[in-house]
C-alpha cells in the first residue's frame, strides 16, 4: 500500500531499549524495521479486535444506532471517508464526542 508521505503513521521514538529490540526482532524475522513494526502493530490490533468491537457495539447501543453507523462516526471523526462514513455525523476540530 503506497501512502502519501503526510498520510503515513508516525510514532514517537520507542526508547533506546525497545528500539534495539525492534532492530533485533526485525533482523531475526528477515524484515526491515518498518516492516516488523507494521507486523507487530497489526498482530496486536488483531488480538484486541474482539474487545474493540464490543466497545463499538456498546457505544452504538447507547446511542440507538447500528454498529456500522458507530464505526462510521468514529472514522468520520478521524477524517476518514468511506461507505461506513456516508451519512455519519461529521466532526470538526474542537467538537466534543
Amino acid at each position: 500500500m503506497n501512502q502519501r508521505r503526510e498520510d503515513r503513521l508516525q510514532i514517537p521514538a520507542l526508547g533506546e531499549y525497545y528500539d534495539d529490540v525492534l532492530d533485533i526482532d526485525a533482523e531475526l524475522s528477515n524484515r526491515t524495521k518498518v516492516q516488523q513494526a507494521q507486523s507487530l502493530i497489526s498482530e496486536k490490533l488483531q488480538e484486541r479486535l474482539v474487545g474493540i468491537r464490543e466497545r463499538i457495539q456498546y457505544l452504538a447501543d447507547k446511542r440507538g444506532i447500528t454498529f456500522n453507523q458507530m464505526w462510521g462516526e468514529i472514522l468520520a471523526k478521524r477524517g476518514k471517508s468511506n461507505v461506513f462514513t456516508e451519512g455519519a455525523v461529521q466532526y470538526q476540530p474542537g467538537d466534543e464526542g
